[in-house]
């Protein structure tokens, strides 16, 4: 398929990264800000089909289409479909990993 992807967060992931976004600012917008700022930028680029990430080893069940990268400190997880990449959580990598 032609075109980009569409970007979809969901209401977890939105929860997650606000929080993380907050926490941060408590000790410096600016770091804040740059977190903020750089995470979204790769998550804009999931959308160009050109981006190959590891398979998702926490997700229960993976059937090839749940990826994830590190940046900043923090493990994004998504889905890549054909149409959409589904945001599905951030979360910190010192925190215990989780499977879901």
């Amino acid at each position: 398929m032609n075109g980009e992807r569409k970007i979809i967060w969901a209401p977890r992931a939105i929860k997650q990264f606000s929080t993380a976004i907050e926490y941060i600012r408590k000790e410096s917008d600016q770091n804040a800000d740059l977190v903020k700022e750089k995470i979204l930028a790769k998550i804009s680029y999931l959308s160009s089909r050109k981006t190959t990430h590891r398979k998702d080893v926490y997700r229960k069940n993976n059937d090839g289409h749940f990826h994830y990268f590190e940046l900043m400190n923090y493990r994004i997880s998504y889905y890549a479909g054909d149409d959409d990449v589904i945001i599905l959580r951030i979360r910190h990598v010192s925190m215990k990993p989780l499977y879901y």
